[in-house]
C-alpha cells in the first residue's frame, strides 16, 4: 500500500498557532526532544485541537483544548492522558503516552504529548487514489466493529482501570447530563429539544451490564494500517472515554452512520465512509454487534435516538462557540441546521417505538 495514503496534517490554522518559543524548551526539558520541530494542525475534529510536532528523532502528537469557554468537565488533557497510559496494557491499540503539561502558562493552556501512530485514518472519504473493492470494505467495516466489542470485553476490573469512572447510574448521568449541555447552549435558531429529553427521561432503560465505553468510536477516531487498510492499528480521542453503558457507545457510533440510503440532507452531514459499496447498513451494524455481544437488538432505538440527540447537543456546543465568535472556523457555520436534522431523525424513531 502505498504511502501516498498515510494520514497528513496541514497548515496550521492562523489563530490556533502554539507558541513554540515557550513550548520546544518545555519539550525538551521534559522529553529531552530537541531542535525545532516542523508542525502541523489535524483539521478533522471538532473538539480539541490536535497539532503533528515532527522532530528528526520523535514524531509527536500534541492536544489541547479549543479556546474559548466550555463545560467545566469537558476537554480534561489530564484525564484523558492519564486513561489511556492506564489503559494501553489492557487494550494495545491506544496510543503511547509520553508527557502531561497542566501549566496553561506554557502555550495558554493545558495539553498533552503522545507518539504518532503512522498510518490511515479514514475520514470523510478514504484517501484519494484509494480504492477498495465490498469485500475488502465489508471485511474493514467488520474489523472496526471487532475493536469495538474487543474494547467493551476489557476488565474493568483490572489493575489501574476500576477508578476511570463512576459506573453505575450511568446511564442517568448521560441523559440528564447531555439535556442539560444542550439546554446551556442553545441559540435562538434551533429546537428546544423538550420532547426528546422528555422521551428519554420516560424510556430510561434498566441498567445492564458495564464496561469500558469509547464515547466517541467512529470511523476518523481509527488508525488503518499502511499495509493493510483493512485491519486497525490504533484507537484515537479519548477524551469521552469512561465506565459505562455498551449499547450507549454503540448508540453514539450509529448516531454518525450514515449509509447510502439516507435522504439527501443525511447525505450531506457524512462525516465517515459510511456509504461505500460494501458497508454494512445500521440495522447491519445492529444486527453485527448483537449477534457477536448476545444482547437483544429491539433495544437499539432507544439507544438511537440516545446517540442522535447526543450528536445534536455536541453539534450545538460547538455551534454556540462560533456563534458566541470563540471560534473563527468556518465548518461550524451550518452546524445549527445539522440540530434540526439530528432532532427530526429522533422523533422519527421515536415514533417507531410507539
Amino acid at each position: 500500500m502505498s504511502g501516498d495514503f498515510l494520514d497528513r496534517a496541514a497548515k496550521v490554522r492562523a489563530d490556533e498557532a502554539l507558541p513554540l518559543d515557550r513550548l520546544v524548551p518545555w519539550i525538551a526539558n521534559h522529553l529531552g526532544v530537541t531542535g525545532q520541530p516542523e508542525v502541523t494542525q489535524f483539521t478533522g475534529g471538532a473538539s480539541n485541537w490536535t497539532y503533528r510536532l515532527a522532530y528528526k528523532d520523535a514524531d509527536l502528537i500534541l492536544r489541547r483544548p479549543p479556546a474559548g469557554t466550555r463545560a467545566k468537565s469537558a476537554h480534561d488533557m489530564g484525564r484523558e492522558y492519564r486513561l489511556q497510559k492506564a489503559l494501553k496494557p489492557h487494550f494495545p491499540l491506544v496510543p503511547n503516552m509520553r508527557a502531561y503539561c497542566q501549566d496553561e502558562a506554557v502555550i495558554g493552556a493545558e495539553f498533552y504529548l503522545m507518539d504518532r501512530i503512522v498510518g490511515i485514518i479514514p475520514r470523510k472519504n478514504l484517501p484519494r487514489g484509494m480504492v477498495l473493492p465490498p469485500n475488502q470494505v465489508r471485511h474493514l467495516c467488520e474489523n472496526v466493529l471487532e475493536v469495538l466489542i474487543a474494547l467493551h470485553r476489557v476488565d474493568i476490573g483490572a489493575p489501574g482501570l476500576t477508578d476511570l469512572g463512576a459506573g453505575t447510574g450511568y446511564a442517568r448521568r448521560q441523559i440528564d447530563g447531555w439535556s442539560r449541555r444542550y439546554t446551556d447552549a442553545r441559540t435562538w435558531n434551533v429546537p428546544r429539544g423538550r420532547g426528546i429529553m422528555r422521551w428519554l427521561d420516560k424510556n430510561l432503560p434498566a441498567e445492564g451490564p458495564l464496561c469500558l465505553t469509547h464515547n466517541d468510536f467512529r470511523f476518523d477516531n481509527v488508525v488503518l494500517s499502511p499495509d493493510d487498510p483493512t485491519r486497525v492499528i490504533g484507537v484515537l480521542d479519548w477524551e469521552l472515554a469512561t465506565i459505562g453503558d455498551p449499547l450507549m457507545d454503540l448508540g453514539n457510533l450509529l448516531a454518525y452512520w450514515v449509509e447510502a440510503g439516507d435522504d439527501r440532507i443525511g447525505r450531506a452531514t457524512r462525516r465517515q465512509p459510511t456509504t461505500l459499496p460494501g458497508m454494512m447498513t445500521r440495522a447491519e451494524v445492529i444486527d453485527y454487534y448483537c449477534t457477536a455481544t448476545g444482547r437483544d437488538p429491539r433495544e437499539m432505538i432507544y439507544y438511537q435516538v440516545y446517540g442522535l440527540f447526543r450528536l445534536s447537543a455536541i453539534a450545538q456546543q460547538i455551534y454556540y462557540r462560533y456563534h458566541k465568535g470563540q471560534t473563527r472556523n468556518p465548518a461550524f457555520r451550518n452546524f445549527w441546521a445539522i440540530v434540526h436534522y439530528l432532532h427530526w431523525r429522533c422523533h422519527r424513531l421515536m415514533r417507531q417505538a410507539r
